[in-house]
């Protein structure tokens, strides 16, 4: 990794990103070719290939230091499930923390092992186009502005 993406990853990690320092991040759009999902991606964090989705069509990154992951990934829903429905036939672990139900999106959000996992599934035609985050709770505050963006550019 070059000398400014591991300064860049080293900020968001352990110190707030002012909004001018967001460019340095390398945002890039993922498109997943299957019903068009897509999310902006931090590459100077999610810097490695960590292969395939493990369901549906997509693809896994991670942090040099594995100590954060994403995926972008669509997953059919050829019975156009509500994002209820849906969430609810994954059978989603106890103990969310957070939870938000639209008939448009679903948002679901916990800890386990020391790390929050974030879900976002926006439903679309036949499909429900998603993004999965991991990282370490004890920096949440750190990463909050980075789940917001890559949440809200879910299409």
């Amino acid at each position: 990794m070059r000398a400014s993406a591991l300064l860049m990853t080293a900020a968001v990690l352990f110190g707030p990103v002012p909004a001018k320092a967001q460019s340095a991040l390398n945002w890039q759009r993922y498109n997943v070719a299957a019903n068009a999902a897509a999310a902006d991606v931090p590459r100077a964090i999610f810097s490695e290939d960590a292969g395939p989705a493990q369901d549906g069509a997509g693809r896994r990154f991670a942090s040099a230091d594995g100590r954060a992951d994403l995926t972008v990934q669509s997953i059919d829903n050829p019975r156009g499930l509500s994002p209820s429905a849906f969430l609810a036939e994954r059978n989603p672990p106890s103990g969310i923390i957070y939870r938000r139900v639209t008939p448009r999106f679903f948002v679901v959000s916990s800890i386990r092992d020391g790390r929050i996992w974030y879900n976002r599934c926006n439903r679309v035609r036949a499909a429900m186009n998603c993004v999965l985050i991991n990282y370490p709770s004890a920096e949440k505050r750190k990463w909050d502005v980075i789940v917001t963006r890559i949440s809200r550019s879910l299409r």
